[in-house]
This record gives structure tokens, sequence and C-alpha cells, in this order.
């Protein structure tokens, strides 16, 4: 499954491969969820890919799919590898709204 690829490439760092992955799950119109997004963002941040991550984060709140704890901790962790502490601090205060 898409999923299961996404999640390989994770454990792999394999970030580039994982936001391809999930580009086509997109293009093709094949159902995405959490658990998609959160393995793509957590791929992300195992490549220092801060920038795609936030900006797949972005993707996934104007998707409708549910952002959980899991994703705003993989993309606030990207901003601080990045050195992007104004945005952990944004996504900081977005989670405790969403609350």
């Amino acid at each position: 499954t898409f999923n299961a690829t996404i999640s390989a490439c994770e454990k792999g760092a394999a970030w580039e491969m994982a936001l391809h992955v999930l580009s086509e799950m997109l293009h093709s119109r094949t159902e995405s969820d959490t658990i998609t997004f959160n393995a793509t963002v957590s791929a992300c941040e195992k490549g220092y890919a801060w920038e795609s991550a936030v900006h797949l984060f972005g993707v996934m709140l104007r998707s409708k799919v549910q952002s959980n704890t899991v994703t705003f901790n993989a993309a606030i962790s990207d901003c601080e590898k990045g050195g992007k502490w104004e945005k952990a601090l944004h996504l900081l205060s977005d989670m405790a709204m969403r609350r």
C-alpha cells in the first residue's frame, strides 16, 4: 500500500521519495489520511527537510485531513532543526487552538 511505502521511506530517511509517493497519491485522488501525512512529515524531519515538512503540513490542513499530536510534533521538530523557532511557536499556537 501507499502508507506502507511512505513508512518505509520514513524509516530509510528517503524523504524525497516519500514526498513523491504522496504526490502520486494526491494526483491520482487515492485516499490519504493522518497516517499518510504523519509518515511523510516524519520522513522530511529525518531528512532535515523542514521547508517541505511545513509546506506539507499546510497541504494536510487544506486537504481537511485531521492532524494530531504526532503531526504537530514532527512539524515543530522540523522547524527546530531548520532554526525556525518563530514558525515552531506558530505551530505550537495552532495546536493549542485546535484542542
